[in-house]
């Protein structure tokens, strides 16, 4: 399937955030993140938000045109992008009691992170009466041939098997898996750009 795809401004920003929070939910690290299922889907959304706006202003966000799939991608080139603004007060606001525990996450996304020049697959979702379709795929390989033309490798956390095993199909290769603290894993992957 190849999914006409478009980038998104700032008017998407909580479309996008609820989107991935839909897709996210069924995540096992997410009742970790958020032990309450009733308010879960909120919270997560809340700290999306967040991550979407930053990438409105310093990343790319492109979505199916029926929007029902969305990537979110980070340019790490040079010097890194400021932190989202207020961004401490601001998590803790979508939070609550659990604002420790998306701490510690970004802690280990951070201590795991590379350093080479690189764009970041943040978040990759698709709503999920429409997974399986390949709208992810058609997702991926729009951002993946404007790396390729650019020489410009891609870096992403896989937090599944399932989503390991998806990105490795399109030229990821995985690295030792790091956990949240009820032993979870994410693992690390990077993809060199075609032909290199």
């Amino acid at each position: 399937m190849s999914a006409p795809i478009e980038r998104l401004g700032p008017q998407d920003t909580e479309l996008v955030a609820n989107r991935i929070a839909e897709a996210f939910i069924a995540l096992e690290v997410t009742s970790w993140l958020v032990p309450d299922a009733s308010k879960r889907e909120a919270v997560l959304a809340g700290d999306f938000e967040i991550l979407v706006d930053h990438a409105m202003r310093h990343g790319f966000v492109h979505a199916t045109t029926d929007r029902a799939g969305v990537a979110v991608w980070f340019p790490s080139v040079g010097e890194p992008a400021p932190p989202p603004p207020d961004y401490d007060a601001r998590l803790a606001a979508a939070c609550g009691e659990w604002t420790d525990r998306f701490q510690h996450l970004d802690e280990l996304f951070a201590a795991n992170h590379p350093h080479p020049d690189h764009h970041h697959m943040a978040f990759l979702a698709v709503q999920p009466g429409r997974q399986g379709q390949g709208l992810g795929t058609a997702l991926m390989r729009h951002h993946h041939a404007w790396l390729d033309a650019n020489a410009m490798p891609a870096y992403l956390e896989a937090s599944s098997p399932r989503s390991r095993d998806l990105y490795a199909r399109h030229g990821y290769r995985a690295g030792e898996p790091f956990r949240v603290p009820d032993g979870m894993p994410f693992w690390p992957m990077w993809r060199e750009p075609a032909g290199r």
